[in-house]
C-alpha cells in the first residue's frame, strides 16, 4: 500500500479495457491514489478530399469523447472519482507522455486476444508503451481480477530483474503476500546431451538468482518459496502461475534504449500473452 500515488488507465472502450478500468479502481482503493483515464485518437494524415468527411479530426475526437464518457459513467456507477484526458497522436507515445506529465507511477492496460497468435504477440500499443515508458505497466487479461496475496516473481538474474525484485519484495511486504520466486533454464534439448556441464552451470546460476531474492524477502519477514524450472521460459512461468493460482506475475523490463523502446523480449511478451493473471512490468 502506498506504492503508487497516481494511476494512468489506457481506455479504449473494449471489454478488456472496461475490465482493466475496474481493476484499476480496486488498485486505486488499495493504494489510496488518484486515477487518470486516457484515450488517444490517431492523427489523420490522409487526403481529406477523398474521405467525404468535412472534419475528420472532429469525428475522431468525438469517438474518443464518447469512449471517455463511457469511462465516466462506469466511474460514477462505482462511485470513483477520475480525471479524463483525450489526446491525438501516436498512442504509445502519448500514453507515455501523459504518465510523465501527471507523474503517474503505473499505467494499467487491458489485454485482448484469445487465439494462439494473439497470445504470442500482444498488441503493438501495449508492447510499445512498455518499451517507451519509464513507468510500471500492469497488463490485465480480459477476465482476470487484480490481487496481491499470492505474488509470483520471475527472474533471470539481469540488472532489470534485480530492480524488479525490490518491487516484488515491497509489494509482498505491503500486502502481506506470499512470494514465489521462479527462474527458468531455457536451452535447446540437444544441450543436455552435448553440453551437460553448461546446463549444470546455468541451473546453478538460476538457483543462485532465486536464492538471492529469497534472502532479501525473508529478511523482511515475507513467506517465500523458490522454484527452478527447465523448458521454454514463458510456458514454465505461466504454467507455474496457473498451478499455484498466482494473483499477479512480476517481471523486470529490459530498458528503453534503441530498439528496446519498440520491441520487448519474446519471453516477456509471451508471458503477458499467456498469463492467467495480471502481469506487472516493473521498471527500475
Amino acid at each position: 500500500m502506498g506504492m503508487y500515488r497516481k494511476i494512468l488507465v489506457a481506455f479504449d472502450g473494449s471489454d478488456s479495457g472496461v475490465n482493466a478500468l475496474m481493476q484499476a479502481f480496486t488498485l486505486a482503493n488499495d493504494e489510496k491514489c488518484w486515477i487518470t483515464v486516457a484515450n488517444v485518437v490517431p492523427s489523420y494524415e490522409g487526403d481529406l478530399d477523398l474521405t467525404g468527411v468535412n472534419d475528420i479530426h472532429k469525428t475522431l475526437r468525438h469517438t474518443g469523447e464518447e469512449i471517455l464518457s463511457r469511462a465516466k459513467g462506469i466511474a460514477e456507477k462505482e462511485r470513483v472519482l477520475i480525471k479524463t484526458v483525450l489526446e491525438e497522436g501516436v498512442p504509445y507515445e502519448k500514453l507515455a507522455e501523459i504518465a510523465e506529465a501527471d507523474n503517474c507511477g503505473i499505467i494499467v492496460m487491458g489485454r485482448r486476444g484469445k487465439s494462439r497468435i494473439e497470445k504470442a504477440f500482444i498488441g503493438s500499443v501495449t508492447a510499445r508503451v512498455i518499451g517507451q515508458s519509464a513507468r510500471d505497466v500492469l497488463v490485465v487479461p480480459e477476465h482476470a481480477a487484480i490481487g496481491w496475496k499470492n505474488i509470483l516473481f520471475a527472474t533471470d538474474g539481469s540488472v532489470c530483474s534485480k530492480a524488479a525484485a525490490d518491487k516484488a519484495v515491497e509489494f509482498s511486504k505491503a500486502y502481506g503476500a506470499d512470494l514465489k520466486v521462479i527462474s527458468v533454464v531455457d536451452v535447446p534439448s540437444e544441450f543436455y546431451a552435448e553440453a551437460p556441464k553448461a546446463v549444470e552451470d546455468l541451473t546453478r546460476k538460476a538457483k543462485g538468482f532465486v536464492a538471492d531474492v529469497r534472502k532479501a524477502s525473508e529478511s523482511s519477514g515475507i513467506k517465500t518459496s523458490t522454484f527452478v524450472g527447465e523448458g521454454e521460459a514463458y510456458q514454465v512461468i505461466t504454467d507455474f502461475a496457473k498451478n499455484e493460482k498466482a494473483d499477479v506475475i512480476i517481471l523486470g523490463s529490459h530498458g528503453r534504449t534503441g530498439l528496446k523502446r519498440l520491441l520487448m523480449g519474446s519471453v516477456t511478451e509471451k508471458v503477458i500473452g499467456y498469463a492467467p493473471c495480471p502481469v506487472l512490468i516493473a521498471k527500475s
